[in-house]
């Protein structure tokens, strides 16, 4: 068994007492990328009566249709059919961090009894598209457990203090603004006791629906009448850039509307604004393409992996830590936009990392 993964179920009861097939959504994602329903049965492996069929049944259910068919045009989703596919897309960019870290748990104790109890490395993270690699990484090439909990940049480094993790993974803009908003991490980090293993730089931009039509280009845009914004959540390093921002430019939070939302992922941003939930967001690029939506860069960032200096020898992050140099981690996160390779696997100081600090 390579892994247990947990993804939302979605049960629709009909008067009957039908419940909807799985195979509906991947039926309906295909169709709606294919834009032919030939082509997306056989995507899903199903067969084209068994797909039709398939359609036609719920469409009957819920009463109303949930593909259009059109001589020499293919098929297209109904009205009704996107929302379907777009509340499940929402669903699982919103729930993605609470299963994921709860499958993470499942997995480290099924393998504890179902051979002898191997060495774990507690990794707890923020959000981000490659730190959601390494446990992939380590289980095909190394030989301990990635256990992988996601968190808010701040939270992740109070863990690492509190000493309920080995690695805190965060992200600070690089200069000048990671200058600015350094008040928010150094409570948590100590120059002197920790290291930072480096990673990757990424950037951090407004996702926007695609032809950006409230033409959002500043800050100052989130605060137009209008125009919905979808945040992050409160401890994030997302939300500390974003106020950073508006600090910058002295605009008051209070004037956008939606700031006091909080989504825990970047997908889940993406989604509130793919489904029409929200217009504007900020969020990693990988996010935005995820659901065809457009970026508008703002800032570029670096993230890492803060470690204790006894932690740094011990042997499941000496292994980590030679998988990140290798071509095998490079491979992996290889096509990421808006990320860049930064010496990974090299190990550093603070300040070597945040040229910054004094200490």
């Amino acid at each position: 068994m390579d892994k247990v993964a947990i993804k939302p179920a979605w049960q629709f009861v009909g008067a009957n007492g039908e419940r909807v097939d799985p195979r509906l959504f991947e039926l309906l994602r295909a169709i709606h990328y294919a834009g032919k329903l030939t082509v997306a049965a056989a995507q899903v492996k199903l067969s084209y009566r068994h797909a039709w069929d398939l359609l036609l049944k719920w469409s009957d259910i819920f009463g109303s249709p949930l593909v259009v068919m059109a001589r020499g045009k293919g098929a297209y989703l109904s009205p009704l059919g996107e929302k379907l596919v777009w509340a499940e897309r929402r669903t699982d960019a919103s729930l993605f961090p609470q299963l994921e870290n709860v499958a993470s748990a499942l997995n480290i104790e099924i393998n504890r009894s179902l051979k002898a109890a191997g060495q774990v490395l507690r990794l707890h993270a923020s959000h981000g598209y490659a730190v959601e690699k390494l446990p992939l990484l380590m289980r095909a090439h190394g030989h301990a457990e990635i256990d992988l909990q996601y968190m808010g940049s701040i939270d992740a480094l109070k863990s690492l203090a509190a000493g309920t993790c080995d690695l805190a993974g965060f992200h600070v803009p690089l200069d000048p603004m990671g200058t600015t908003l350094w008040a928010h991490y150094e409570p948590w980090l100590k120059p002197r006791e920790q290291r930072v293993i480096r990673l990757v730089t990424r950037t951090q931009g407004f996702i926007v629906a695609r032809g950006n039509p409230h033409k959002v280009s500043s800050i100052a845009d989130l605060t137009r009448q209008g125009v919905r914004f979808v945040n992050r959540q409160k401890g994030s390093g997302t939300r500390i850039i974003l106020d950073g921002l508006l600090e910058s430019k002295g605009i008051d939070a209070a004037q956008i509307a939606g700031y006091d939302s909080g989504e825990f992922t970047h997908a889940a941003v993406a989604a509130a604004i793919a489904s029409g939930g929200a217009d504007v967001g900020v969020g990693v690029e990988p996010a935005a393409r995820q659901f065809q939506l457009d970026f508008i860069p703002l800032v570029k960032e670096r993230y890492m992996l803060a470690a204790n200096l006894p932690t740094l020898a011990q042997a499941p992050v000496k292994e980590l830590i030679e998988l990140l140099r290798s071509e095998d981690f490079a491979e992996l996160t290889k096509g990421e936009a808006g990320y860049a390779l930064d010496e990974p696997g090299s190990v550093v100081t603070l300040r070597e990392a945040f040229p910054w600090l004094t200490a």
